[in-house]
């Protein structure tokens, strides 16, 4: 099997990760603990796994012009991002979060070009106009109730700050991938990421009652740990090493279908008409911000 081939599978198995999340994230929320402690479980154990396995790669010192940077991204990328990701699931359903989080591709897009200020085609705009209706329609117009739910509303508008916030992490880190590698980087954003989180966190994990945490629990937080913190990064690596980044970002598109085969079919969710209106528009809005503009 050759390296694309490879890739390929690395990538949808990375997305896949990712719309099983959603609900294996929701099920230790909080009956096991709480958003700010599994957010500091993550980063300590990614933290543990990146710098263990970087004695396997070769040293890289992280220049002094780079480091202002490199703070930005853990804040954005391992601290907002995280905790908006986690409270935004506490609070609202499995399925308005892979809906919501499908968006990321869209605020990447605005974010650049009030950075960049790069001219915006028709196709674009208007993609992301309709990325943007599916997004609010689902914040505004959502009645849906669960048990599990307590502020659908507000864990929406959450989600969407993640977005907002996965957004801006994407385009500061981007500079440093061209000059670091991703080992490097990971290694150091999150240990920054312990000394950023530990003021909402720290007190929070070193409260969490482990003994209280049965088999399935166990299971649900190693693999928030290792699979979605550790194991994507790992995945997303290779399959970028052997793929175009376009290709790898159409996998995107499958992380919402898996979330919500898998959140309706361990009972943690439901389907609703919205729900299915919503992640269409969002669905388009992403192919045509992220399809090059048609040549006339």
């Amino acid at each position: 099997m050759n390296n694309r081939y490879l890739g390929l599978i690395a990538a949808l198995i990375a997305t896949s990760i990712f719309g099983f999340n959603h609900t294996i994230a929701k099920e230790l929320m909080p009956e096991f603990i709480s958003p700010t402690a599994l957010l500091y479980a993550r980063v300590l154990g990614a933290a543990i796994l990146f710098w263990t396995i970087s004695l396997f790669f070769p040293n890289e010192v992280i220049k002094k012009e780079d480091r202002i940077r490199l703070v930005l991204c853990a804040m954005f990328g391992m601290s907002i991002n995280m905790i908006t990701s986690l409270l935004g699931l506490s609070l609202s359903t499995p399925i308005n979060s892979a809906i919501i989080t499908t968006t990321s591709p869209i605020i990447i897009f605005v974010i650049s070009i009030i950075l960049i200020k790069e001219k915006i085609s028709n196709q674009k705009y208007f993609g992301v106009l309709i990325g943007f209706i599916g997004t609010l329609s689902l914040i505004l117009f959502n009645n849906k109730v669960a048990h599990n739910a307590p502020n659908i509303k507000l864990g929406n508008i959450i989600l969407f700050a993640n977005s907002i916030s996965y957004g801006l992490y994407f385009v500061l880190v981007k500079p440093l991938t061209e000059k670091y590698s991703m080992i490097t980087l990971m290694k150091w954003l999150f240990l920054l990421s312990i000394i950023i989180n530990a003021p909402i966190s720290l007190t929070e994990f070193s409260n969490v009652q482990w003994n209280k945490f049965v088999p399935s629990a166990i299971f649900n937080l190693t693999y928030v740990i290792i699979c979605t913190t550790f194991l994507v990064y790992l995945l997303n690596i290779f399959a970028l090493k052997n793929l175009k980044a376009t290709t790898v970002g159409i996998f995107m598109y499958f992380q919402p279908i898996i979330a919500i085969i898998y959140a309706v079919y361990k009972g943690s969710d439901s389907l609703s008409l919205l729900d299915i209106i919503s992640v269409i528009l969002v669905f388009i809005g992403v192919y045509m911000v992220s399809r090059k503009p048609i040549k006339q």
